[in-house]
Protein backbone atom coordinates (compact mmCIF):
# COMPACT_ATOMS: atom_id res chain seq x y z
CA UNK A 1 0.00 0.00 0.00
CA UNK A 2 3.01 2.26 0.27
CA UNK A 3 3.87 5.00 3.42
CA UNK A 4 1.71 7.43 4.47
CA UNK A 5 4.15 10.05 3.04
CA UNK A 6 3.32 8.18 -0.23
CA UNK A 7 -0.54 7.85 0.00
CA UNK A 8 -0.23 12.04 1.10
CA UNK A 9 2.18 12.88 -2.27
CA UNK A 10 -0.26 11.01 -4.56
CA UNK A 11 -3.06 12.67 -3.14
CA UNK A 12 -1.67 15.93 -3.29
CA UNK A 13 -0.80 15.32 -6.65
CA UNK A 14 -4.14 13.96 -7.87
CA UNK A 15 -6.50 17.10 -6.55
CA UNK A 16 -3.80 19.17 -7.67
CA UNK A 17 -3.98 17.91 -11.36
CA UNK A 18 -7.75 18.06 -10.80
CA UNK A 19 -7.96 21.06 -10.05
CA UNK A 20 -5.84 22.22 -13.01
CA UNK A 21 -7.93 20.12 -15.21
CA UNK A 22 -11.00 21.64 -13.96
CA UNK A 23 -9.81 25.27 -13.69
CA UNK A 24 -8.66 24.48 -17.41
CA UNK A 25 -12.07 23.40 -18.29
CA UNK A 26 -14.26 25.65 -16.43
CA UNK A 27 -12.66 28.85 -17.78
CA UNK A 28 -13.22 27.38 -21.10
CA UNK A 29 -16.79 26.91 -20.08
CA UNK A 30 -16.99 30.10 -19.04
CA UNK A 31 -15.68 32.06 -21.81
CA UNK A 32 -17.83 29.92 -24.53
CA UNK A 33 -20.94 31.18 -22.61
CA UNK A 34 -20.02 34.34 -22.98
CA UNK A 35 -20.05 34.06 -27.07
CA UNK A 36 -22.37 35.07 -29.53
CA UNK A 37 -23.12 31.36 -31.21
CA UNK A 38 -26.65 30.85 -31.47
CA UNK A 39 -26.23 27.24 -30.56
CA UNK A 40 -25.81 28.87 -26.88
CA UNK A 41 -29.59 29.77 -26.92
CA UNK A 42 -30.64 26.68 -27.96
CA UNK A 43 -31.67 24.19 -24.68
CA UNK A 44 -29.64 21.62 -22.92
CA UNK A 45 -31.89 18.13 -23.68
CA UNK A 46 -31.51 17.36 -20.51
CA UNK A 47 -31.58 20.31 -18.13
CA UNK A 48 -33.96 22.35 -20.43
CA UNK A 49 -31.80 25.59 -19.70
CA UNK A 50 -30.08 26.83 -22.73
CA UNK A 51 -26.21 25.65 -23.45
CA UNK A 52 -24.93 29.64 -22.33
CA UNK A 53 -26.50 29.15 -19.03
CA UNK A 54 -25.40 25.79 -18.53
CA UNK A 55 -22.00 26.39 -19.64
CA UNK A 56 -21.55 29.56 -17.12
CA UNK A 57 -23.10 27.54 -14.11
CA UNK A 58 -21.02 24.49 -14.70
CA UNK A 59 -17.97 26.46 -15.58
CA UNK A 60 -18.22 28.66 -12.63
CA UNK A 61 -18.82 25.77 -10.38
CA UNK A 62 -15.68 24.05 -11.58
CA UNK A 63 -13.70 26.82 -10.87
CA UNK A 64 -15.00 26.75 -7.72
CA UNK A 65 -13.63 23.56 -7.52
CA UNK A 66 -10.53 24.17 -8.76
CA UNK A 67 -9.72 27.09 -6.17
CA UNK A 68 -10.50 24.21 -3.51
CA UNK A 69 -8.15 22.00 -5.34
CA UNK A 70 -5.53 24.38 -6.00
CA UNK A 71 -5.40 26.84 -3.16
CA UNK A 72 -6.45 25.76 -0.04
CA UNK A 73 -5.33 22.11 2.12
CA UNK A 74 -9.14 20.84 2.22
CA UNK A 75 -7.93 18.06 0.27
CA UNK A 76 -10.53 15.30 1.63
CA UNK A 77 -13.32 17.45 1.00
CA UNK A 78 -11.87 18.35 -2.60
CA UNK A 79 -11.26 14.61 -3.61
CA UNK A 80 -15.33 14.50 -2.55
CA UNK A 81 -15.74 17.50 -4.47
CA UNK A 82 -13.56 16.13 -7.71
CA UNK A 83 -15.96 12.48 -7.35
CA UNK A 84 -19.30 14.07 -7.29
CA UNK A 85 -18.56 16.54 -9.89
CA UNK A 86 -17.02 13.49 -11.95
CA UNK A 87 -19.86 11.07 -11.40
CA UNK A 88 -22.57 13.95 -12.22
CA UNK A 89 -20.94 14.27 -15.85
CA UNK A 90 -21.18 10.43 -16.00
CA UNK A 91 -24.39 10.78 -15.60
CA UNK A 92 -25.24 13.38 -17.76
CA UNK A 93 -23.18 11.89 -20.58
CA UNK A 94 -25.19 8.59 -20.23
CA UNK A 95 -28.84 10.79 -19.97
CA UNK A 96 -27.15 12.11 -23.73
CA UNK A 97 -26.51 8.47 -24.95
CA UNK A 98 -29.93 7.13 -23.82
CA UNK A 99 -31.83 10.01 -25.80
CA UNK A 100 -29.81 9.45 -28.59
CA UNK A 101 -27.52 12.45 -28.77
CA UNK A 102 -24.75 11.02 -29.98
CA UNK A 103 -23.53 14.91 -30.52
CA UNK A 104 -19.74 15.55 -29.27
CA UNK A 105 -19.77 16.97 -25.83
CA UNK A 106 -19.21 20.92 -25.74
CA UNK A 107 -17.19 20.45 -23.17
CA UNK A 108 -14.05 22.72 -23.84
CA UNK A 109 -16.70 25.19 -25.67
CA UNK A 110 -14.90 27.68 -27.99
CA UNK A 111 -11.22 26.74 -26.98
CA UNK A 112 -11.45 23.46 -29.91
CA UNK A 113 -11.34 26.03 -32.27
CA UNK A 114 -8.46 28.03 -30.15
CA UNK A 115 -6.85 24.57 -30.59
CA UNK A 116 -7.91 23.94 -34.13
CA UNK A 117 -9.23 20.42 -33.38
CA UNK A 118 -12.13 18.75 -34.27
CA UNK A 119 -15.09 18.36 -31.90
CA UNK A 120 -14.81 14.77 -31.84
CA UNK A 121 -11.17 14.69 -30.65
CA UNK A 122 -11.79 17.30 -28.14
CA UNK A 123 -14.74 14.76 -27.19
CA UNK A 124 -12.63 11.82 -26.46
CA UNK A 125 -10.06 13.96 -25.06
CA UNK A 126 -12.29 14.85 -22.49
CA UNK A 127 -13.83 11.46 -22.38
CA UNK A 128 -10.38 10.24 -20.99
CA UNK A 129 -10.34 13.30 -18.63
CA UNK A 130 -13.49 12.61 -16.89
CA UNK A 131 -12.36 8.32 -16.41
CA UNK A 132 -9.19 9.90 -14.72
CA UNK A 133 -10.99 12.75 -12.68
CA UNK A 134 -13.82 9.37 -11.96
CA UNK A 135 -11.53 6.57 -11.37
CA UNK A 136 -8.73 8.55 -9.84
CA UNK A 137 -11.00 10.11 -7.05
CA UNK A 138 -12.95 7.01 -6.45
CA UNK A 139 -10.02 4.94 -5.71
CA UNK A 140 -8.32 7.12 -3.56
CA UNK A 141 -11.63 7.95 -1.71
CA UNK A 142 -11.57 3.66 -1.39
CA UNK A 143 -7.77 3.75 -0.15
CA UNK A 144 -8.57 6.44 2.19
CA UNK A 145 -10.95 4.87 4.10
CA UNK A 146 -9.21 1.56 3.59
CA UNK A 147 -6.42 2.79 5.32
CA UNK A 148 -8.45 4.38 8.23
CA UNK A 149 -10.17 1.03 8.96
CA UNK A 150 -6.60 -0.46 9.43
CA UNK A 151 -5.14 2.46 11.58
CA UNK A 152 -8.86 2.82 14.10
CA UNK A 153 -8.09 -0.98 15.43
CA UNK A 154 -4.21 -0.07 15.54
CA UNK A 155 -5.29 3.47 17.32
CA UNK A 156 -7.63 1.10 19.98
CA UNK A 157 -5.08 -1.44 20.49
CA UNK A 158 -2.61 1.17 21.47
CA UNK A 159 -4.90 3.83 23.38
CA UNK A 160 -4.75 6.28 21.26
CA UNK A 161 -8.29 6.88 21.79
CA UNK A 162 -7.71 7.60 25.49
CA UNK A 163 -7.54 5.30 28.64
CA UNK A 164 -8.74 1.73 27.77
CA UNK A 165 -10.02 1.40 31.32
CA UNK A 166 -12.73 3.84 30.77
CA UNK A 167 -14.67 1.59 28.48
Amino acid sequence: MGSAADRGRILRWFVWSAGVLFGITGLAKVFSATGSARALDVADPIISISFRHLLLAVGLLELFIAFFCLFTDKRQFSLLAVAWLATNFVVYRVGLWWMGWHRPCGCLGNLTDLLRISPRAADNIMKSVLAYLLVGSYWLLWRSRRCSRVAAPLELQTGAYGNRDNR
